[in-house]
Protein backbone atom coordinates (compact mmCIF):
# COMPACT_ATOMS: atom_id res chain seq x y z
CA UNK A 1 0.00 0.00 0.00
CA UNK A 2 0.74 3.10 -0.91
CA UNK A 3 0.70 6.42 1.95
CA UNK A 4 1.45 10.26 1.50
CA UNK A 5 1.86 12.77 4.73
CA UNK A 6 -1.32 14.82 5.12
CA UNK A 7 -0.26 18.30 5.15
CA UNK A 8 -3.23 20.68 5.18
CA UNK A 9 -6.71 19.69 5.60
CA UNK A 10 -9.88 21.74 4.69
CA UNK A 11 -13.28 20.13 6.42
CA UNK A 12 -16.82 20.84 5.95
CA UNK A 13 -18.57 20.28 9.23
CA UNK A 14 -22.26 20.36 9.49
CA UNK A 15 -25.29 18.43 11.70
CA UNK A 16 -28.72 18.83 12.19
CA UNK A 17 -29.94 18.01 15.93
CA UNK A 18 -33.12 18.13 18.26
CA UNK A 19 -34.13 18.09 21.95
CA UNK A 20 -36.66 15.78 22.25
CA UNK A 21 -38.54 16.93 24.94
CA UNK A 22 -38.69 19.98 23.80
CA UNK A 23 -38.86 19.29 19.86
CA UNK A 24 -36.73 21.83 19.02
CA UNK A 25 -34.19 21.94 16.40
CA UNK A 26 -30.49 23.40 15.74
CA UNK A 27 -27.67 22.98 13.22
CA UNK A 28 -24.64 24.55 12.01
CA UNK A 29 -22.69 24.34 8.76
CA UNK A 30 -19.23 26.00 8.92
CA UNK A 31 -15.52 25.22 6.93
CA UNK A 32 -12.35 25.20 8.68
CA UNK A 33 -8.92 24.86 7.27
CA UNK A 34 -6.35 23.08 9.98
CA UNK A 35 -8.86 23.92 12.10
CA UNK A 36 -9.09 27.47 11.92
CA UNK A 37 -12.43 28.65 10.65
CA UNK A 38 -12.94 30.24 7.89
CA UNK A 39 -16.62 30.66 7.79
CA UNK A 40 -20.06 29.79 9.29
CA UNK A 41 -23.29 29.83 7.94
CA UNK A 42 -26.07 32.18 10.52
CA UNK A 43 -29.06 30.30 9.49
CA UNK A 44 -31.19 32.37 11.13
CA UNK A 45 -30.45 35.10 9.07
CA UNK A 46 -29.65 33.39 5.91
CA UNK A 47 -25.85 34.77 6.18
CA UNK A 48 -22.45 33.61 5.49
CA UNK A 49 -20.63 35.09 8.56
CA UNK A 50 -16.23 35.22 7.40
CA UNK A 51 -14.37 34.55 10.26
CA UNK A 52 -11.93 37.42 9.11
CA UNK A 53 -13.98 39.69 6.59
CA UNK A 54 -10.67 40.03 3.75
CA UNK A 55 -11.61 35.80 3.97
CA UNK A 56 -14.96 37.06 1.79
CA UNK A 57 -12.80 39.11 -0.80
CA UNK A 58 -11.22 36.61 -2.02
CA UNK A 59 -13.82 33.69 -2.55
CA UNK A 60 -17.74 33.39 -1.70
CA UNK A 61 -20.39 31.14 -0.51
CA UNK A 62 -23.89 30.91 -1.17
CA UNK A 63 -26.00 30.87 2.35
CA UNK A 64 -28.54 29.55 0.69
CA UNK A 65 -26.99 25.90 0.11
CA UNK A 66 -26.86 25.62 3.30
CA UNK A 67 -30.14 25.68 4.17
CA UNK A 68 -30.49 22.73 2.10
CA UNK A 69 -28.67 21.07 3.68
CA UNK A 70 -30.15 21.11 7.00
CA UNK A 71 -33.42 20.61 5.61
CA UNK A 72 -31.74 17.32 3.82
CA UNK A 73 -30.12 16.67 7.60
CA UNK A 74 -33.49 17.10 9.24
CA UNK A 75 -35.10 14.38 7.04
CA UNK A 76 -32.29 12.26 7.86
CA UNK A 77 -32.09 12.16 11.54
CA UNK A 78 -36.02 11.93 11.62
CA UNK A 79 -35.19 8.50 9.71
CA UNK A 80 -32.31 7.67 11.77
CA UNK A 81 -34.46 8.64 15.38
CA UNK A 82 -36.88 6.19 14.28
CA UNK A 83 -34.79 3.15 13.17
CA UNK A 84 -32.69 3.72 16.22
CA UNK A 85 -35.90 3.29 18.32
CA UNK A 86 -34.78 7.03 19.90
CA UNK A 87 -31.56 5.85 21.58
CA UNK A 88 -29.54 8.54 23.08
CA UNK A 89 -25.95 8.70 22.23
CA UNK A 90 -23.56 9.13 24.83
CA UNK A 91 -23.14 12.13 26.48
CA UNK A 92 -20.19 13.57 27.39
CA UNK A 93 -19.36 16.26 29.42
CA UNK A 94 -17.01 19.07 28.89
CA UNK A 95 -13.79 20.37 30.20
CA UNK A 96 -13.42 23.92 31.10
CA UNK A 97 -10.56 26.20 31.04
CA UNK A 98 -10.47 30.13 32.05
CA UNK A 99 -7.75 32.59 31.32
CA UNK A 100 -6.06 36.14 29.60
CA UNK A 101 -4.94 36.65 26.96
CA UNK A 102 -2.15 38.82 28.77
CA UNK A 103 -0.99 39.46 32.41
CA UNK A 104 -3.53 41.80 33.89
CA UNK A 105 -2.25 45.29 34.13
CA UNK A 106 -4.65 47.82 36.11
CA UNK A 107 -6.05 49.90 33.62
CA UNK A 108 -5.15 48.28 30.39
CA UNK A 109 -7.79 46.59 28.12
CA UNK A 110 -7.43 42.76 28.14
CA UNK A 111 -9.59 39.73 27.09
CA UNK A 112 -10.41 36.51 29.30
CA UNK A 113 -11.06 33.28 27.38
CA UNK A 114 -13.31 31.04 28.44
CA UNK A 115 -12.11 27.51 26.65
CA UNK A 116 -15.04 24.53 26.89
CA UNK A 117 -13.62 21.40 24.98
CA UNK A 118 -14.27 17.63 24.20
CA UNK A 119 -18.04 17.56 24.99
CA UNK A 120 -20.85 16.24 23.32
CA UNK A 121 -24.15 16.84 21.88
CA UNK A 122 -23.23 20.21 21.11
CA UNK A 123 -25.12 21.67 23.53
CA UNK A 124 -23.86 24.34 25.71
CA UNK A 125 -24.65 27.43 27.69
CA UNK A 126 -21.86 29.84 28.54
CA UNK A 127 -22.28 32.96 30.98
CA UNK A 128 -19.70 35.15 32.25
CA UNK A 129 -19.72 37.35 35.61
CA UNK A 130 -18.57 40.06 36.96
CA UNK A 131 -18.68 40.70 40.77
CA UNK A 132 -21.74 38.16 40.64
CA UNK A 133 -23.40 40.18 37.96
CA UNK A 134 -24.16 38.62 35.01
CA UNK A 135 -22.26 40.57 31.92
CA UNK A 136 -22.94 40.56 27.99
CA UNK A 137 -21.63 43.58 26.78
CA UNK A 138 -18.24 42.75 25.26
CA UNK A 139 -18.88 38.70 25.39
CA UNK A 140 -17.97 37.21 21.88
CA UNK A 141 -18.41 33.42 21.01
CA UNK A 142 -17.18 30.74 18.45
CA UNK A 143 -19.51 28.08 16.92
CA UNK A 144 -18.87 24.70 17.78
CA UNK A 145 -15.51 23.22 16.44
CA UNK A 146 -15.21 19.78 15.55
CA UNK A 147 -12.67 17.49 16.94
CA UNK A 148 -11.11 14.19 15.40
CA UNK A 149 -13.09 12.23 18.21
CA UNK A 150 -16.06 13.52 17.41
CA UNK A 151 -16.74 15.92 20.26
CA UNK A 152 -16.85 19.54 19.71
CA UNK A 153 -14.99 22.52 21.20
CA UNK A 154 -16.11 26.34 21.81
CA UNK A 155 -14.52 29.29 22.91
CA UNK A 156 -16.63 32.16 24.41
CA UNK A 157 -14.40 35.89 24.96
CA UNK A 158 -15.23 38.87 27.33
CA UNK A 159 -13.52 42.22 26.58
CA UNK A 160 -12.70 43.35 29.85
CA UNK A 161 -10.40 46.57 31.44
CA UNK A 162 -8.54 45.26 35.13
CA UNK A 163 -9.57 47.17 37.90
CA UNK A 164 -8.56 46.62 41.75
CA UNK A 165 -10.49 44.24 43.08
CA UNK A 166 -12.89 42.78 40.14
CA UNK A 167 -13.78 39.09 40.48
CA UNK A 168 -14.56 37.59 36.99
CA UNK A 169 -16.64 34.33 36.75
CA UNK A 170 -17.27 31.67 33.68
CA UNK A 171 -20.52 29.71 34.15
CA UNK A 172 -20.38 26.69 31.96
CA UNK A 173 -23.88 24.62 31.49
CA UNK A 174 -24.13 20.97 29.69
CA UNK A 175 -26.60 18.09 29.44
CA UNK A 176 -23.47 15.78 30.71
CA UNK A 177 -22.77 18.40 34.18
CA UNK A 178 -25.45 17.30 37.01
CA UNK A 179 -24.30 20.58 37.94
CA UNK A 180 -22.86 24.13 36.44
CA UNK A 181 -18.85 24.22 36.17
CA UNK A 182 -18.25 27.77 37.77
CA UNK A 183 -14.36 28.78 37.18
CA UNK A 184 -12.64 32.08 38.54
CA UNK A 185 -10.41 34.64 37.96
CA UNK A 186 -9.10 37.45 39.72
CA UNK A 187 -6.62 40.06 38.53
CA UNK A 188 -3.53 39.52 40.18
CA UNK A 189 -2.39 43.85 39.77
CA UNK A 190 1.32 44.84 40.65
CA UNK A 191 1.21 47.36 42.93
CA UNK A 192 1.74 50.65 41.08
CA UNK A 193 5.55 52.47 41.70
CA UNK A 194 3.85 55.49 42.90
CA UNK A 195 1.91 53.48 45.52
CA UNK A 196 4.96 51.39 46.45
CA UNK A 197 7.06 54.87 47.17
CA UNK A 198 4.70 56.16 49.23
CA UNK A 199 4.19 53.25 51.23
CA UNK A 200 7.99 53.28 51.55
CA UNK A 201 8.02 57.00 52.29
CA UNK A 202 5.64 55.95 55.29
CA UNK A 203 7.01 52.98 56.64
CA UNK A 204 10.48 55.47 56.77
CA UNK A 205 8.76 58.06 58.34
CA UNK A 206 6.90 56.14 60.94
CA UNK A 207 10.48 54.27 61.48
CA UNK A 208 12.15 57.39 62.23
CA UNK A 209 8.84 58.59 64.35
CA UNK A 210 9.61 55.40 66.25
CA UNK A 211 13.58 55.83 66.96
CA UNK A 212 12.56 59.90 67.75
CA UNK A 213 10.39 58.34 70.48
CA UNK A 214 12.37 55.98 71.34
CA UNK A 215 15.65 58.31 72.30
CA UNK A 216 13.26 61.35 73.51
CA UNK A 217 12.62 58.24 76.02
CA UNK A 218 15.69 57.32 76.79
CA UNK A 219 17.06 60.80 76.74
CA UNK A 220 14.09 61.75 79.57
CA UNK A 221 14.97 58.16 81.50
CA UNK A 222 18.59 59.21 82.10
CA UNK A 223 17.31 62.86 82.90
CA UNK A 224 15.47 61.40 85.08
CA UNK A 225 18.33 59.22 86.71
CA UNK A 226 20.55 62.56 86.87
CA UNK A 227 18.11 64.49 89.00
CA UNK A 228 17.37 62.08 91.71
CA UNK A 229 21.38 61.65 91.77
CA UNK A 230 21.58 65.34 92.41
CA UNK A 231 18.85 65.39 94.88
CA UNK A 232 20.66 62.81 96.98
CA UNK A 233 23.97 64.22 97.13
CA UNK A 234 22.41 67.74 97.38
CA UNK A 235 19.61 67.17 99.76
CA UNK A 236 17.96 70.60 100.76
Amino acid sequence: SFSCPVQHVLTQTEFYQRVERLQEGSGQFMFDFDGDEIFHVDLNRTETVWHLPEFGQFTSFEAQGALQNMAVGKQNLDIMIKRSNRSQGTIVPPEVTLFPKHQAELEKPNILTCYVDKFWPPIVSITWMKNGQEVTDGVLQTVYYPRNDNTFRMFSYLLFVPMQGDMFDCKVEHWGLPNAIWKNWEPSLPVPDSESTETLVCALGLAVGIVGIVGGTVLIIKAMKMNNARNRRDPL
